[in-house]
């Protein structure tokens, strides 16, 4: 997979700089029509022949209007090439350094949320960051609350098979990220932007009798015209309807000028849209999500919604030519352009308000489900979770569980099932792996709650609804000392536990804010508080006194251990998840390397 990355940042490279060469050709070509067409028109124009002239005039303008029309081809191309070249070396540099282009949903990041501060969800460097593929302000969006909450077990099931299906079409994942890439760092949300404008009454225009003239003005205009040429001169009247028409044109522009001010410059990015609303709609699914969405994507007359979306954009081009004085004067003398234009996006909004903003939804889903297809595709040794049934009978159960934000040459997998116990509690030494082995536990059970696939050969859980308690700190702002803070989450956990029984709960290290007399007090009363309201999950501790209630608790609580391996005075750790309670520490080891001998 990083190799064809590696090629398509090749052809993009390749293909860019034939565009560049293409372009500059195009413009030298429009230069020399200019100069060259100039010098021939005065030529012909000492000829006074006026035919020639017209038929010269003529085709100067049909080839300089094709020039033009293949510049934007060819710097639309140009475009298109640059974002799928931006779209490859992003996988590069995110293989490389972990940094991503796209949102890290920094924004989502709340240290009051059962898990996503703990479990690294949001932020730089988190799974958010890793996963993200949506440029869309939407799509990120979507994808955030697939990792904020758990879905029901069909709603994952349909996303495992709606992203392993794009997952295998590789090319039109990526065509699709090129065509939405230029939503990366847009800061205004299309979505709300036309949701506004769709839902403002005050968008209305036009007496009866203006949207009965304005359609056939241009005719009568043009029968005018075949009269003075053919019968008798009528210019002097055509001159007074075309001094009218601009006066009543003029006369409204505030209104007209409410509706371009309105919907602005975004003609273009309707148009772009479109392109990627297209890619969808032609596509060829067979997975039920895939296929429900693409249906989606059509008005109530079972027209394709991406027509819609390239007619509204070419309406507010077009209507954007007003704001050329001279072009706007010519076309509104001739055709009441304004109006046209103005009317016809009355009768677009009219036409399409209750299907349009749902396309919106639609490429949001399609975004998240990339994200997760990519993950999928640049991981293939990871593996679809399994999800149970019952909360209460079905064990967890990880073989080689990694945690996906640890680089694979660093990380070390384990092995771990509950079917003997309903709480783990692991015991060990510092910087030995407890922490990160409750957080290769949780953060893989976000992952297979939103469908993606996870960090092990293989994983079976129920759908839990985790809560986790790990980096309890101070609040200032609050006045919450971290005792105090601590307690507070505490209470929110027990709460949890009371109130839904499909609570799992990942605890480390409680109540480091008071001595150690009332923190093992504490501690060992929370975990019988836990057992008895029927709680589920896993604890680690530094206090291997705690490891005395398995036998208290036989078949409920269960103890683990990471230990370390002292050879010449060198601390070793394998970071391997063993059965039983921990019997080697290390604080003594750690405070000698730094001078300070223990018992001296």
């Amino acid at each position: 997979m990083k190799d064809l990355y590696h090629e398509n940042i090749k052809r993009a490279e390749v293909e860019l700089s034939s565009l560049e060469k293409k372009i500059n050709t195009n413009s030298l070509l429009r230069l020399a029509i200019i100069l060259i067409g100039g010098g021939v028109l005065f030529k012909i124009f000492q000829l006074n022949n006026i035919w020639f002239l017209l038929i010269a005039v003529l085709v100067i303008i049909l080839s300089f209007a094709y020039l033009v029309l293949r510049q934007s081809r060819l710097e639309k191309s140009k475009a298109e090439a640059a974002a799928f070249l931006r779209v490859n070396q992003n996988e590069v540099s995110l293989n490389a350094s972990g940094v991503n282009m796209y949102n890290g949903g920094e924004i989502y990041d709340n240290g009051k949320h059962p898990y996503v501060s703990d479990l690294d969800v949001f932020g730089p460097k988190s799974l958010f960051a890793k996963i993200n593929r949506a440029a869309t302000a939407d799509g990120v969006e979507r994808l955030a609350s697939w990792f904020i909450a758990a879905g029901s077990k069909q709603q994952i099931l349909d996303r495992q098979k709606a992203s392993s299906e794009l997952h295998n079409k590789g090319e039109w994942i990526q065509e699709l990220q090129t065509k939405l890439l230029f939503n990366l760092g847009q800061k205004t949300n299309i979505r709300t932007f036309l949701s506004r404008y769709l839902q403002d009454g005050a968008l209305n225009f036009g007496s009866a009798a203006l949207r009965f003239y304005v359609p056939i003005a241009p005719y009568l205009l043009l029968i005018g015209v075949l009269v003075s040429l053919f019968i008798t001169p009528i210019w002097n009247i055509l001159l007074l309807v075309g001094i009218a028409h601009l006066g009543w044109t003029l006369a409204l522009a505030g209104k007209v000028s409410y509706f371009s001010s309105r919907i602005d410059k975004i003609g273009a990015t309707l148009i772009a849209y479109s392109d990627a609303v297209r890619m969808i709609e032609e596509e060829e699914f067979a997975s039920e999500m895939n296929k429900a969405l693409q249906a989606s994507l059509q008005t109530d007359n079972h027209e394709n919604l991406s027509v819609a979306f390239r007619r509204l954009g070419a309406l507010v081009d077009k209507l954007d030519a007003r704001n050329n004085m001279l072009i706007g004067s010519i076309l509104n003398i001739i055709f009441l352009w304004d109006f046209r234009q103005v009317l016809a996006i009355v009768k677009w909004k009219k036409s399409y308000e209750d299907n349009i903003l749902n396309t919106f939804d639609i490429v949001a889903d399609f975004e998240a489900l990339v994200s997760l297809a990519v993950l999928k595709r640049n991981h293939p040794e990871w593996t679809t979770p399994v999800l149970l049934d019952d909360i209460h009978k079905d064990a967890l159960v990880a073989v080689k569980i990694n945690h996906p934000l640890i680089p694979v040459g660093k990380a070390v997998a384990n092995d771990y099932t509950s079917k003997d116990h309903r709480i783990a509690l692991v015991t060990g030494s510092n910087m030995a792996g407890k922490s990160t082995f409750l957080r290769t536990v949780g953060i893989n059970a976000v992952l297979a709650y939103a469908g993606a696939v996870v960090c092990a050969e293989k994983l079976e859980l129920p759908i839990y609804s985790i809560v986790s308690y790990m980096r309890i700190k101070d609040d200032l702002n609050e006045s919450t000392s971290t005792f105090k803070a601590e307690l507070d989450r505490m209470k929110f956990i027990l709460e949890l536990v009371a109130e839904r029984d499909d609570t799992f709960v990942l605890i480390d290290e409680m109540l480091r804010g008071t001595n150690s007399v009332d923190k093992y007090l504490g501690s060992r009363a929370i975990i019988k508080k836990l057992i008895a309201m029927d709680g589920k999950g896993m604890v680690a501790t530094h206090d291997l006194q705690l490891a005395s209630l398995q036998d208290e608790y036989t078949g409920i609580l269960k103890n683990y251990h990471f230990d370390i391996q002292v050879e010449q005075g060198e601390m070793l750790f394998d970071y391997k998840l063993k059965d039983g309670k921990c019997t080697i520490f290390n604080a003594s080891l750690l405070l000698k390397g730094i001078g300070v001998e223990v018992g001296s």
